[in-house]
């Protein structure tokens, strides 16, 4: 396929341009212009690059790539080194954040609900047009460790869990990746639970205080699965080769 209809394909699925986001989504940095092979990852680092090569790879595909807003716009150091790798090898870049967090069938936290065996129930914390917090009901209340254990076992991760005193889940919100700050509307909503993938300092206070169970379960854990989702579409739709590289990342 020709990267101008893979761009197009995946600006379209993913209706980028309702998201008013922290990057730019889409085609980052441009290489050949017939894709034949992608490498999927989380975050287009040095490391995912050179796996991409290794896989005679010329399309990289991730949900965290380069150019965010706040960031020194010169390009040196590892940012010099990484799209210097980009262009020297003819690879294309493309990136999709928040449009790949809330996207109701492919998204990271549609694929958590299928990997955990949630009914997606409805939504909440509106960025742009759509919403990126998900959340549902339990048939049956289970306890804090339970829950924590369940999504240890699922991720393959080891999630840090905060207790709010010993009240049961049933009624279970999230948002991947680094969505703390989420926990106020949760809790407001009177939620049992938040789960994402980081924890701030305060994170410990605000959860006590307000009552709700707070689980980490990683940054890089919870965000390998939209990106995965997104590359077998492709690759389904379009007959390109596609493999998923997963850069291991304790946080």
């Amino acid at each position: 396929m020709q990267l101008q209809q893979l761009s197009d394909f995946c600006a379209d699925y993913l209706r980028i341009s309702d998201f008013k986001d922290y990057c730019p989504n889409g085609l980052q940095v441009e290489g050949v212009g017939e894709v034949k092979s992608i490498v999927s990852g989380v975050t287009a680092s040095l490391d995912l690059i050179e796996a991409a090569l290794d896989a005679n790879a010329d399309t990289i595909l991730v949900h965290h790539g380069y150019f965010w807003k706040g960031e020194s716009s010169v390009i040196t150091g590892f940012k010099a080194r990484r799209i210097r790798a980009l262009i020297k090898n003819n690879l294309n870049l493309l990136a999709y954040h928040l449009p790949l967090d809330a996207h109701p069938v492919i998204g990271n936290n549609a694929q958590i609900a299928n990997i955990m065996g949630w009914e997606v129930q409805g939504t909440f914390a509106s960025v742009g047009v759509h919403d990126i917090v998900f959340h549902t009901t339990l048939a049956s209340p289970i306890t804090l460790d339970d829950l924590t254990s369940m999504i240890a076992d699922k991720l393959n991760a080891k999630p840090l869990s905060l207790m709010a005193g010993d009240k049961p889940i049933s009624r279970i919100a999230w948002c991947t990746g680094a969505a703390q700050s989420y926990i106020d509307q949760a809790a407001d909503r009177g939620f049992d639970v938040f789960i994402s993938g980081e924890v701030s300092e305060n994170t410990f206070h605000y959860a006590k205080e307000c009552g709700i169970h707070y689980i980490a379960a990683g940054h890089h854990a919870t965000e390998r699965y939209g990106v995965q989702a997104l590359g077998r579409l492709i690759a389904e739709q379009f007959s390109v080769k596609h493999q998923f590289i997963d850069i291991p990342n304790p946080v």
